[in-house]
């Protein structure tokens, strides 16, 4: 976020405020503006004055999980102000709430004008993106209805509808017009001489379709308790490392964060989930591929995150062909929203499948918990789930007409569908795209380390022998045909892909790393690739780069040709451990947690590709999520990667 946005995280609702607490409602920026919860806007203006002019912000809002600020009057040296507004902001589970108090600042009583501008425009989060792109509302009716102690905003098209409701104590004196749709609280206060006066606001969201109907803590207090609550039963009884603050910083951080981004999902037979969002602000929601790596992160110390995810990935897997949404029977879902333009199909992301690589992950993180708490209960009863998965593999995924996982780009969604999913993302050295069906190397790792995985999980928990038989073999011969396809013995280095002509796509990247994690390599091979990994042109100093730079298509500020993901450098380091490479694990893990200790101790979604040692502290990366749950799981990654050391 920029220096005048903040944002308020817990669950499925985040509200992004200025440094005064103001909710401005501007368009077009790179950042949301308002109140979110399920894709939509539920409070597109809230704007304070007093006397009829907004105050001065004296200490601005910082960061963290309840937004306080001191305003006055605008005025100058010679008039101290007459008096000075503390405010204090928090969000809950579709609620937003704010505490303000007046205080005279004068030694005889004086009468102060106060006034919220409040609106809610119900925006989808689709249409508040800087792509340009319009969407017809046909019979969209917005209303406004003035209550005793408020105004409550409705909105509905055909059966849809989301209603806002803000109310206050003590009540307003008035709700005016504004002619602009928005509606106007005001408070007409006498203070006396150095007294104060207090104002309870609290905002109920009630998005279309939301099971419940909010719970309002009943002040900014009480809601940052809730949070406190549980993001300290999140981070109770991790093992921290005692020899490694930093580590231990960073691990603490994450967990909190994990805590405060859980979403509610429903598993098979319709229980009540909460698994981890991708990440704050654009993608508070349940995406395959990221609550996977981050449920696989954290695995060996929160396995509850892993229980949560892979049944409502269960539950959402695709059972028959949507062109649209690019399912076909078998799949794993990427994203899943709730918003009114995916409702009404004007967006393919109600529930959209075009993710390579979220069905091998739900197949290697099924395992994975199997082996981690040796609860074989999900195991059996997500055996049809993981079968389907297997299939899917072997069929429409490619393994077997194409022996590999292919995925083509979607004219409706997204042109590459591995974790690089950035349109140019897959590429080669000289930046070239790569053309046809692609199959992207770090989704063969994945795909490897299923079927062994699966094949484990048929012997041990099925048992059906013949069919783990069968994975083993599918798995062996996955790995002589990458090692023989993909390898570049002029790089010593894996392509990042093969296009669809069978050619390799012959950029140095770093999801070699993540072949490394998923066993895929030989030893010869997979040493050579580690090692080359923590060369300076791939490793910043901060991380190991997406791309080495020296080549063509290297940008240190592109999304994925150079910048560096934690995330991505998590797997390496889980990958460098596995190869033996300890020293290197060591590198990566030391030079992540450095930067996060330079940010307070939080990873965001991804860094800039600049070197350390032309620039002493991580470069943002202009874009990125603030909180995103793999990067907040990635520093446990490291705690088991390299321990304490």
């Amino acid at each position: 976020m920029t220096d005048r946005h903040h944002l308020l995280v817990h669950g499925g609702t985040f509200a992004a405020v200025g440094d005064g607490g103001d909710i401005s409602g501007v368009r077009g920026s790179s950042q949301p503006d308002g109140l979110f919860v399920r894709d939509a806007r539920h409070l597109s203006r809230w704007q304070l004055t007093v006397d009829g002019a907004v105050p001065e912000t004296l200490s601005p809002v910082a960061d963290g999980d309840t937004a306080r600020c001191v305003l006055v009057p605008r005025g100058g040296r010679q008039e101290p102000p007459a008096y000075t507004l503390f405010r204090e902001q928090a969000v809950a589970d579709g609620a937003f709430v704010e505490s303000l108090r007046v205080t005279s600042n004068r030694p005889v009583p004086v009468t102060v004008r106060i006034a919220v501008t409040a609106d809610a425009d119900f925006t989808d989060q689709f249409e508040l993106r800087s792509d340009y792109r319009t969407y017809v509302k046909s019979g969209a009716v917005r209303k406004r209805e003035v209550l005793d102690d408020g105004v409550e905003f409705s909105y509905r098209r055909g059966e849809w509808l989301s209603r806002t409701t803000v109310t206050a104590e003590p009540a307003p004196d008035g709700v005016e017009e504004t002619g602009t749709g928005a509606r106007r609280l005001v408070w007409t206060l006498d203070l006396e001489a150095h007294g104060s006066a207090e104002l309870a606001l609290r905002v109920a969201a009630r998005p279309h379709g939301a099971a419940k109907e909010p719970l309002v803590p009943a002040s900014p207090s009480a809601a940052n308790d809730q949070l406190l609550a549980l993001e300290g039963e999140f981070v109770e009884g991790v093992a921290f490392p005692t020899g490694w603050p930093e580590l231990a910083a960073a691990c603490a951080r994450g967990l909190s964060d994990l805590a405060s981004m859980q979403v509610p999902a429903t598993g098979p037979d319709g229980e009540e989930l909460r698994v981890p969002a991708a990440g704050a602000p654009w993608f508070l929601t349940l995406l395959g591929r990221d609550a996977l790596l981050t449920s696989l992160f954290a695995l060996p110390y929160r396995p509850q995150l892993a229980a949560a995810t892979l049944p409502a990935l269960a539950a959402t897997q695709a059972t028959e062909v949507g062109p649209d949404s690019v399912a076909q029977p078998g799949k794993i879902v990427h994203e899943v929203r709730h918003g009114e333009l995916a409702h009404f199909g004007q967006v393919p992301y109600g529930r959209y499948y075009g993710s390579v690589d979220a069905t091998p992950l739900f197949l290697v993180l099924l395992g994975a918990y199997v082996e981690q708490t040796g609860d074989t209960a999900l195991a059996r009863r997500l055996e049809a789930n993981a079968r389907a998965a297997i299939g899917w593999m072997l069929d429409h995924g490619g393994l077997t007409s194409r022996g590999y996982l292919v995925y083509r780009a979607d004219q409706g969604g997204l042109a590459n569908q591995n974790w690089k999913d950035s349109p140019g993302a897959i590429c080669s050295a000289d930046g070239t795209r790569a053309s046809g069906p692609v199959m992207a190397a770090g989704a063969q790792g994945y795909a490897y380390d299923a079927l062994r995985r699966t094949a484990q999980l048929a012997r041990t928990v099925w048992d059906d022998e013949t069919y783990a038989a069968l994975l083993e073999q599918a798995a062996a011969d996955l790995r002589d045909r990458f090692q023989r396809d993909f390898w570049m013995p002029q790089h010593s280095f894996p392509a990042l892909a093969l296009d669809g002509e069978g050619k390799q796509v012959d950029a140095l990247a770093s999801d070699a790393g993540h072949l490394l994690w998923s066993g895929l390599l030989d030893k010869e091979f997979g040493e050579k690739v580690g090692r080359r990994l923590v060369e300076p042109d791939f490793f910043s100093g901060w991380g190991v780069r997406t791309l080495a730079s020296g080549q063509a298509a290297y940008h240190p500020l592109s999304y994925h040709r150079g910048s560096v993901w934690p995330h991505d450098n998590a797997l390496i380091t889980l990958g460098l451990a596995r190869y033996g490479l300890h020293d290197e694990a060591r590198t990566v893990a030391h030079a992540l947690v450095d930067a996060a200790t330079a940010t307070g101790h939080r990873l965001p979604e991804v860094l800039a590709g600049y070197g350390r040692d032309t620039h002493g502290e991580p470069v943002p990366y202009p874009h990125a999520c603030v909180r995103e749950s793999r990067s907040a799981a990635a520093p446990l990654a490291l705690l088991t990667a390299v321990g304490g050391a």
